[in-house]
């Protein structure tokens, strides 16, 4: 992928834009999703439709059209806006180069969308760093936890795209960035829609610069991030207290960032940290409470079909609950799902 140039990526475009990325970003996308009535219809006239966006790419001629807003809630209600079929193979196409180029300048501990990097990954690195700065829990520890608030809906396009930019890109995927980034905006150039996989990896892009700001010049040993949620673990709770206003002011100026007003606390490890749908304690973590009366409500719905089942017990996996693991298990027998398929 690197030019003769050294750090110069000088035929990134055309390996977006190839009938074979193209094709591999398709099947990529369709995963989960082919009986949808969108997808039939690409899929009916996919030689056709990959010739057209790769012609039209080529050509530079390629624009997003409008997304459809709707909402989502899991479990709080997000607007979510959805690009169309052929927008979002574009989009696949893209990260699927992108990645790459950008994911090996991230921190470790950053571990919101990236490949072998899930939830429970994340959460069982708070328990190591917690371990450790405690002595095995021997020593009082706090964790300062922070969310970012309308993170999405605040990202600066412009700032987004110096970011990005540092990159030696060829003036073609610079141009097809710009093209994406622009497709949207929550106010005047700002805001990424949460429903673009290409909008998982600007967030990322983004938000590194605040990671290297965390470990490289406030030297912060345990950090991490997922998405706009993060937390530090620290003996030293007046050090906790000091860390919010440079926190704040770095992403206020660098950044154009806030922190959640009602979002910004520190707590000892013994009263539980609650990260990434989990509740961390000494010794033992327990599924937030919110979470568990989620899974315990959808396991009665008609919804409750093998693969939700496996998807449930796969985070009950990572922490105490087994009452409520008997519980799904009962459910699904009585929906007629065997047991073979439930543990």
């Amino acid at each position: 992928m690197l030019g003769g140039g050294g750090n110069i990526y000088s035929n990134i475009f055309d390996n977006i834009i190839s009938l074979e990325n193209l094709l591999k970003a398709w099947c990529e996308f369709k995963k989960g999703k082919i009986k949808k009535k969108d997808i039939l219809e690409f899929d009916f006239y996919l030689e056709r439709n990959i010739f057209s966006l790769n012609k039209e790419l080529e050509d530079k001629t390629y624009k997003n059209d409008p997304y459809v807003p709707f909402y989502v809630y899991d479990p709080k209600r997000r607007h979510i806006h959805k690009a169309c079929v052929r927008d979002r193979v574009v989009h696949q196409a893209m990260y699927r180069i992108l990645y790459g180029v950008y994911d090996k300048n991230f921190i470790h501990d950053s571990y919101s969308c990236r490949n072998n990097k899930r939830t429970h990954k994340g959460v069982k690195r708070l328990e190591d760093f917690i371990r450790k700065e405690s002595q095995n829990y021997f020593r009082n520890t706090w964790v300062l936890k922070c969310d970012i608030s309308k993170f999405f809906d605040s990202i600066d396009h412009n700032i987004l795209k110096n970011i990005l930019f540092k990159k030696d890109l060829d003036i073609n995927t610079k141009w097809l960035i710009a093209q994406i980034i622009k497709s949207f905006e929550k106010t005047k150039n700002k805001g990424l829609p949460l429903g673009n996989v290409t909008s998982q990896l600007f967030s990322n892009i983004y938000l590194n610069e605040f990671d290297q700001f965390v470990k490289h010049k406030l030297k912060i040993k345990y950090y991490i991030r997922y998405c706009d949620d993060f937390v530090i673990v620290s003996k030293n709770k007046r050090f906790l207290e000091l860390l919010i206003s440079q926190i704040a002011l770095f992403l206020m100026n660098k950044l154009g960032l806030s922190l959640h007003p009602r979002k910004v606390e520190i707590r000892k490890i013994s009263q539980g940290i609650d990260f990434l749908g989990y509740v961390v304690l000494p010794h033992y973590k327990v599924l937030r409470t919110n979470t568990k009366k989620r899974i315990l409500r959808l396991s009665k719905s008609d919804n409750f079909k093998e693969e939700t089942k496996q998807s449930y017990l796969g985070v009950l996996s990572h922490c105490r609950g087994y009452k409520i693991k008997k519980i799904i298990i009962r459910q699904g027998l009585n929906k007629g799902i065997p047991q073979k398929a439930l543990i």
